[in-house]
Order: C-alpha cells, then sequence, then structure tokens
C-alpha cells in the first residue's frame, strides 16, 4: 500500500485529542490505566497506515453468561463492524475471528455495518487447544494467503490473567465461557493492537499488574498477562476502535473519505440496534438485552462519536 503519510503537526495533535476522548472515564477509575497507555492510538494507527500491504484479523466477543438472556455483550462487535467496514472500502483485507458463543452477534453487527457475507470469519472453540486443527487450520490461513495476515486486533476481549484464569470485571471466573483467542493473537510475526477498558482484555499484559490495581479494584486479580505491541485504553472499547480508524484516516488523508464513508451516527445506531435484538446482545454491565452498552444509552455514544467526527473535520 504505497502511502503519503501525514504526520504534522496539526495531525497529531488531533489524534491526541481523539485519544483524549476515548479516554473518558465512565466511572470505572481507570485513569492510571489510561495514562500508561498513552501513545497507544497513534502508534497503533501509523502501524497500519504505514504497512505496505496490510491484512487485518480483528477478534472480538466478551459472553455474558449471567445476561438475561445469555450472549456477547453489546461492547466490542459495533467497533469491530466499523473498523472493518472502513478497511474494507479501502480495499484493506479483513477477517473476523470470535468463538461460537459470539459469533451470531458478531455476523449481525458485520452484517448491519454492510460487511460483505464473503469475509472470513475465523471460530475458535470455547475448549480448543495451541495442537488442535482448528487452531492449526486458522493459522495456516493466515501464513500461507496470497496476502498473510500482518495485524491482529483485539477488541473487548479477554484473556488469561497471571493464574491462567479468564476474569471478568468483577472477579468471576469465565474461563469456560472463554475460547483462548490468545493462542491467535500471540502468534510470532503478527503485531498486535489490544482495546480495552476494565484491565482484563487481551494486550492489558502490556501494563503491570500493580498499574491496572491502581485503578480497577479488582485489578490485581483480573489483569490480563497477554500483552501486545499497541495498547489503547478507553473508557468504552467501542470508543477506542472507532478512534483507531479515525486516526489512520487522519494519518492517510488520501483514504480519508472512504474509511470514514460509513462512521455515521445513523450507522451507529443501527449497528446496536441490530446487534441487541438479532445477536442477541447484551449490556456487559448490566446483563439486560437493551440499547445500551455499559450501562449508558446510545444517545451517550453518538455525543462521543460527534466530538471525534468534529476532531477529525468531518462533524
Amino acid at each position: 500500500m504505497n502511502a503519503v503519510i501525514e504526520n504534522g503537526q496539526p495531525v497529531l495533535a488531533k489524534i491526541e485529542q481523539i485519544e483524549n476522548i476515548c479516554g473518558r472515564d465512565v466511572g470505572n477509575k481507570i485513569e492510571p490505566i489510561i495514562e500508561a497507555a498513552k501513545g497507544g492510538l497513534l502508534s497503533a494507527a501509523r502501524s497500519i497506515a504505514e504497512h505496505p500491504a496490510p491484512h487485518v484479523a480483528i477478534m472480538t466477543g466478551f459472553f455474558v453468561p449471567r445476561g438475561n438472556p445469555p450472549a456477547a455483550e453489546t461492547d466490542g462487535p459495533i467497533g469491530s463492524a466499523h473498523i472493518a467496514a472502513g478497511l474494507l472500502r479501502v480495499g484493506i483485507p479483513v477477517r473476523l475471528v470470535t468463538d461460537p458463543l459470539c459469533l451470531n452477534a458478531v455476523k449481525v453487527a458485520a452484517q448491519a455495518a454492510g460487511i460483505p457475507g464473503n469475509v472470513p470469519i475465523d471460530v475458535v472453540p470455547v475448549d480448543a487447544t495451541s495442537e488442535d486443527a482448528s487452531i492449526v487450520s486458522i493459522v495456516n490461513s493466515w501464513r500461507n494467503s496470497d496476502l498473510p495476515v500482518s495485524h491482529v486486533i483485539a477488541i473487548e476481549r479477554a484473556g488469561p490473567g497471571y493464574d491462567g484464569i479468564v476474569w471478568n470485571m468483577i472477579g468471576k471466573d469465565i474461563t469456560a465461557e472463554t475460547a483462548p483467542l490468545h493462542l491467535l493473537f500471540t502468534l510470532s510475526g503478527l503485531i498486535s493492537i489490544g482495546i480495552g477498558d476494565a484491565g482484563n482484555e487481551l494486550g492489558m499484559g502490556t501494563l503491570s499488574q500493580e498499574i491496572i490495581a491502581q485503578g480497577v479494584s479488582t485489578g490485581a486479580k483480573i489483569a490480563c498477562s497477554i500483552p501486545c505491541n499497541h495498547l489503547i485504553v478507553c473508557g468504552v472499547s467501542n470508543w477506542g476502535a472507532i478512534g483507531l480508524l479515525t486516526a489512520i484516516a487522519l494519518l492517510r488523508p488520501d483514504l480519508k473519505s472512504k474509511l470514514m464513508e460509513g462512521l455515521t451516527l445513523e450507522m451507529d445506531q443501527h449497528i446496536l440496534t441490530k446487534l441487541v435484538y438479532e445477536g442477541p446482545a447484551v449490556d456487559g454491565d448490566t446483563g439486560v438485552q437493551e440499547l445500551t452498552i455499559e450501562t449508558f444509552p446510545w444517545e451517550f455514544h453518538g455525543k462521543v462519536l460527534t466530538e471525534m467526527l468534529e476532531v477529525a473535520g468531518l462533524g
């Protein structure tokens, strides 16, 4: 991908503004984590914008077994759909990655964003190991395609802690409901980008347990041990995903209009509505099947999206 990268101070200042918007705390007291990860948005965006032949695998899906109904949460699939749709519009190949419990929700969000049905979706069984045929097959397809996968992005995807157990934010063991997508996230030769908002997500191993414990009351217990090349910490993971797409667009003015074409308030609300009722999906905090993300109604998230679009000159 022959690129002319915009690295002028005005663009860098805009990306810093977007990172600050994404990093707005929503009551989880994660300011220490956000501060420790500062600069991650720019470095992650550059890794894609400057790559000569990007091919991006995007993994998401956080299953909520206590939900009514038990389902994937609304944070994650929306951001995943926005990034995938934007990259596809400029000819960057993508593939989606999830597990059987979150598969339909990821599919519905992707379809709502206009992603073609022929975009690959890799599904990892909940009980998979590194030797399983499913993992081996996915690894082979990533490495042996005409354009090998260059990046893997994890958006609101729980990963194992330092004790090997996958914990949710309140300290409940969810290992049995969480497929080991970290086996793909940590493949050698890939550029990994982690996007999370609580400390228990893939990529958070970039920070120490101590830093995560400074902000999150259960942080010492739930901290994910899996690091990444570029970490984006945000108030809501969907915001970090949208921020990443926006930052790439600012760095690539030649692709900006197409990258951002579908990133509208109408589309964002449409994806959430389809996801909740057809996924189905539930709010990760309340476990309720309603049009909220992290307890906040869509209108709250719409205001955050509006702020980012305004900084990018699209508001």
